[in-house]
């Protein structure tokens, strides 16, 4: 098999430009999170698209679930948040 190098005419790949704006965003809520008190931020991931804020990870409560979509939301930019993060006490 033969790979070519990949021609761009002149104009930069787009990975290298792809979605700034949800990067930044992704940066602001996460900064927003690690900033914060009872978030449990060290286990969480945060990834954007759009203006949804989707959060992973695992933390030790439902209250630090509840702080942690409080403080996304308090993030402009942020329209909505899904939460995929876990605990391990009973609902």
């Amino acid at each position: 098999m033969i790979f070519k190098p990949q021609q761009f005419h002149g104009e930069e790949p787009v990975v290298a430009s792809e979605n700034p704006t949800e990067a930044k965003l992704e940066q602001r809520v996460a900064d927003a999170l690690a900033a914060s008190d009872g978030t449990g931020s060290e286990g969480l991931k945060v990834v954007a698209s759009g203006g949804e804020i989707f959060l992973f990870g695992e933390v030790s409560s439902r209250n630090e679930i509840d702080r942690a979509v409080e403080v996304a939301l308090a993030v402009p930019g942020v329209e909505s948040i899904t939460v995929r993060m876990h605990t391990d006490e009973a609902p």
